[in-house]
C-alpha cells in the first residue's frame, strides 16, 4: 500500500477497514475489531521501544475515575513524542564517556561530540526525501528559521514579501514579522498571508497559485508549513514550490509537523530551504536538536551568512585559520559544536524509524487515521445528529493530512478538554477552538483510538446533562 496514491487508485481507509472487518466476522466499530488489527499490525512490537504514562503519573487525571496503573491514552505525539526506551542508555552512555574520557570524548566513538552532528544524516535524509550532504543537525526551530532567512531573504524595493499562511504557528509568523523589520519593512505590508476562503477551515491550493501568479513579482520568500499545525492540513508542497518558483521566488518550508509524519521529497521537488524541529514525530525529547536542509545547488552562491567556528569545513577546523573556511551548503550554517547529549537522543530516534522504515509507518499511519475518522464520523458525525457534536476540520483526502485530525465540538472545548484529562487522555487544545487528535503509528494502537471514542463518548454525556 502506498498512501501517497490516495484518489481513484486505492480505496479509502474507510472502506478499506469495512473490507477487513467483513472479511473477518467482525463490527467495524467494536473493540474486538479494534484488537484484531492491533493483532495484526506489523508495527505491534515498536510500541515496547517507548516508555508510555501511566494515568497516575498524569496530573489532569481524577483518581476517583480511572486505575492510576493503567496506561493513559496517549494522543498527543504531534506535540511530543513519546521517550524511547534507549534515550536513557544513550544519555549514560555520553556521560560516561565524559567521565572516562574527558577531552578526548570529543573524538571517541560511539558518539564522538566533535562530530554528533555528522552521525544520522542519511537518516535523516531519507526522511525528508534529500541527499544527506543536504541535511543537518543544529540549533532549534526557529534559530535555523532565522539562519536561512538571513541567506534567502535579499528583499528589493519590488520584491520583498513574505508569503506565509494565515494562523501560521507563532514561531513562524513572530520570526517572519522580525525578518520583515530587520531589512527596514513594514509587516503589515511585507508579512503576506493567505487565508481559507470564508466559512472554510482549510486553504485550497488553487487560492495559493491564484495569490502567487497575482502577487509573485513581489514576494521574495514562501514559506508555509508543510502539516499546517492547527487544521492538519498538508499542503501540496510540490505543486506550491513549482509555482512559487514560476513566479521568481525563493521556497522554503517549515517541516516541524511533516517530518515522520508524511512522504516528503526535498529534492525532488526543488524546494530552496527547509528547517524543523524533533522533538513532535521525531521523538527526540523536549526542545532538542532540529534539522535544515539546503539545496545542493545553492552551494556555491549563498551568501550574507552568518558564520561561526562550526561554519569552517571539519577538514580545516581545528587550524584555527584567521579566516572562515567555509564548508559548502548546508553545512556552512552551523556555528558552534553541537550538544552531544542532545545529538544522540535524536540518532536513537531515527534508528527506530530505520528500522521500522518510513513506508511501513505511513501504510500504518493510513488506517489507524482512517479509523479515528471513521469512529468519529459513526457516532458523531451528521448521521447521527443535525448538528455533529464533533465536526472534523482537517481534510478528508489522505493526500491531504497526516496522523492529526483537529476537532471541534458542539460542546465547550475546555469542559471537553478537561473530562477527557480526568479520564487518562492526552492530546491538546489549540486556540480560538480546536482539540488535535494526532495518533502516531510507531506507539499508538488501534485499541487506543477505540478507548478515546469510548471516552468522549463518556464526556458528551456529562456534558449534555450540564447543558441541560
Amino acid at each position: 500500500m502506498d498512501p501517497s496514491l490516495g484518489g481513484d487508485k486505492q480505496p479509502s481507509p474507510a472502506v478499506m477497514l469495512r473490507q477487513t472487518a467483513e472479511k473477518n466476522g467482525l463490527d467495524v466499530l467494536s473493540a474486538e475489531f479494534a484488537a484484531f488489527m492491533d493483532q495484526n499490525d506489523p508495527l505491534r512490537e515498536f510500541r515496547s521501544k517507548f516508555a508510555y504514562p501511566r494515568k497516575g503519573g498524569l496530573e489532569a487525571t481524577d483518581p476517583s475515575l480511572v486505575d492510576p496503573r493503567e496506561e493513559c491514552v496517549y494522543l498527543c505525539g504531534n506535540s511530543l513524542g513519546l521517550k524511547p526506551l534507549s534515550a536513557d542508555q544513550r544519555i549514560n552512555g555520553i556521560l560516561q564517556s565524559w567521565a572516562n574520557c574527558g577531552v578526548e570524548m570529543h573524538f571517541r566513538e560511539p558518539v564522538p561530540a566533535a562530530l554528533c552532528d555528522q552521525y544520522g544524516r542519511k537518516s535523516l535524509g531519507n526522511l525528508v526525501g534529500a541527499d544527506e550532504d543536504s541535511v543537518v543537525l543544529m540549533n532549534g526551530l526557529t534559530v535555523n528559521l532565522h539562519l536561512l532567512m538571513l541567506a534567502f531573504y535579499k528583499p528589493t524595493t519590488q520584491r520583498y514579501k513574505i508569503l506565509i499562511e494565515g494562523h501560521a504557528f507563532p514561531s513562524d509568523r513572530y520570526a517572519m514579522v522580525s525578518q520583515a523589520e530587520l531589512h527596514g519593512f513594514s509587516p503589515k505590508d511585507a508579512v503576506l498571508e493567505v487565508n481559507p476562503r470564508p466559512g472554510e477551515h482549510i486553504i485550497r491550493t488553487e487560492d495559493i497559485l491564484k495569490l502567487l501568479e497575482r502577487e509573485g513579482q513581489s514576494i521574495a520568500v514562501v514559506c508555509l508549513s508543510g502539516v499546517q499545525y492547527y487544521t492538519g492540513q498538508k499542503f501540496d508542497m510540490g505543486t506550491i514550490t513549482e509555482a512559487g518558483h514560476k513566479a521568481g521566488c525563493v521556497v522554503g518550508w517549515d517541516l516541524a509537523h511533516t517530518i515522520g509524519n508524511v512522504k516528503i521529497e526535498l529534492d525532488k521537488w526543488g524546494v530552496d530551504f527547509a528547517f524543523w524541529c524533533t522533538y513532535k514525530y521525531l521523538n527526540s525529547g523536549p526542545g532538542c536538536l532540529g534539522g535544515a536542509y539546503v539545496n545542493k545547488r545553492h552551494n556555491g552562491s549563498i551568501t550574507g551568512r552568518l558564520k561561526g567556528w562550526w561554519s569552517n569545513a571539519e577538514e580545516t577546523r581545528f587550524e584555527m585559520r584567521q579566516e572562515c573556511d567555509a564548508a559548502p551548503g548546508v553545512e556552512g550554517f552551523r556555528l558552534c559544536n553541537p550538544p552531544p547529549l542532545l545529538a544522540t537522543l535524536v540518532l536513537g530516534s531515527l534508528e527506530i524509524f530505520d528500522e521500522a522504515t518510513l513506508p511501513r509507518i505511513l501504510d500504518k499511519q493510513y488506517l489507524l487515521t482512517g479509523y479515528l475518522e471513521l469512529l468519529i464520523k459513526s457516532h458523531f458525525g451528521t448521521d447521527q445528529v443535525k448538528t455533529p457534536l464533533a465536526e472534523i476540520i482537517t481534510p478528508a483526502d489522505v493526500n491531504q493530512r497526516g496522523s492529526q485530525l483537529s476537532l471541534i465540538f458542539s460542546y465547550p472545548l475546555e469542559q471537553v478538554h478537561k473530562e477527557l484529562g480526568r479520564r487518562g487522555v492526552v492530546c491538546d487544545v489549540r486556540l480560538p477552538n480546536v482539540m488535535r487528535i494526532a495518533p502516531a503509528p510507531l506507539y499508538n494502537s488501534f485499541i487506543d483510538v477505540h478507548r478515546f471514542i469510548t471516552i468522549l463518548k463518556e464526556v458528551f454525556a456529562i456534558c449534555k446533562i450540564e447543558a441541560a
